[in-house]
């Protein structure tokens, strides 16, 4: 089980880190244990497990659009249609973030307050009154966003906060591109391992680090563990490589 969330201290100065925890099943026990005491900021997609944490919980436009894409793929005409609209709009969300990216969070809040909100505003009441069967496509797609609406308003808050989870989904990608490989790594020890060793391979990389040259800075200094050894000073958003 991977948790398939983005957990971010929104300070400015955040250390940028990926960490992969391996756990036994998808109980909702899970996330609860591995985020204990975390109160910050939490995005994530629908899964309920995530309702046991003390987190706030940020939803992920991006899982919303994808449902809106299924039922505008079964509808017949392509062109026209209720899932049509809810993409437009959905667009239109994005295209406000990519007029954000390099600002400040306080004029990306500013920007959000006068023009995502009110067409947040828009989808929430066209959810309410648009009447279709719950279990095709898109009273599938309608019935997610009204289900994770409190969460998806919620990236409105704060200018730190992303419209999407897209970063750790990135993030997970290496491990399902490598399941095949790891067809005999069945043991619960090797799967925390596996979550280690790319927990330091993808936080080199986020960091700008070359993963291999990361690699053996740190087995070069556990091969002197009786030095006083400045662990610190490793971290990959805060090392030097030569």
């Amino acid at each position: 089980y991977g948790t398939g969330s983005d957990v971010r201290n929104v300070e400015d100065n955040t250390p940028h880190l990926v960490i992969y925890d391996y756990q036994d099943s998808r109980s909702g026990r899970c996330p609860s244990e591995f985020l204990v005491n975390y109160t910050g900021y939490l995005q994530v997609d629908g899964y309920a497990g995530y309702h046991g944490t003390e987190a706030q919980l940020v939803g992920c436009m991006a899982h919303a659009r994808r449902k809106f894409e299924e039922a505008r793929r079964a509808q017949p005409n392509t062109k026209v249609g209720k899932a049509i609209w809810a993409l437009g709009l959905i667009q239109k969300l994005y295209r406000i973030e990519k007029t954000c990216q390099g600002l400040s969070p306080e004029e990306i809040y500013r920007r959000r307050q006068s023009e995502a909100r009110p067409l947040m505003e828009e989808f929430e009441a066209w959810l309410s009154k648009t009447k279709v069967l719950p279990k095709g496509y898109l009273g599938k797609a309608i019935g997610y966003c009204q289900k994770q609406w409190p969460k998806l308003m919620r990236y409105l808050e704060d200018g730190r906060l992303s419209i999407d989870n897209n970063r750790a989904e990135r993030a997970i990608k290496p491990f399902v591109i490598g399941r095949k490989n790891w067809l005999f790594a069945n043991t619960e020890s090797g799967a925390h391992a596996s979550a280690l060793l790319y927990s330091l391979v993808e936080s080199a990389r986020i960091n700008g680090l070359n993963p291999y040259d990361y690699l053996l800075a740190l087995l070069t200094a556990l091969k002197y563990p009786d030095e006083d050894i400045d662990w610190n000073a490793l971290l990959p958003w805060k090392i030097t490589l030569p």
